[in-house]
């Protein structure tokens, strides 16, 4: 996911530079409002490629890792509602097993 990512990223942003060079290296000398427009385009691509790169795909999981500190863990849980206030680790491990088909060490 991450490279896939990333390479959508470095060919919009290398689109962007072959837009905004082209556009003041040769294009300018037949139509300055076609360099200008290259170069509006240009603008808008960097943004859009931020928020390719950065979007979280349905595999990743980087605001949902667990922190280490399992008071805030447990916090977290709750809220997303992962965690029902009061249960034991032993039901929550259960009911892991049952969402993910889990049959445990054998």
């Amino acid at each position: 996911m991450y490279a896939r990512r990333r390479r959508a990223y470095f060919l919009l942003m290398g689109g962007c530079l072959v837009l905004f060079v082209s556009a003041w290296a040769f294009v300018r000398l037949w139509s300055v409002p076609v360099a200008v427009g290259m170069c509006v385009v240009a603008m808008v691509i960097p943004p859009i490629a931020a928020m390719i790169a950065n979007r979280r795909g349905p595999d990743d999981r980087w605001w949902d890792d667990p922190s280490g500190d399992p008071q805030s863990d447990e916090w977290w849980d709750e809220l997303d509602g992962k965690r029902r206030p009061g249960d034991s680790a032993a039901e929550r491990e259960r009911r892991r097993r049952e969402e993910h088909g889990d049959d445990g060490p054998n």
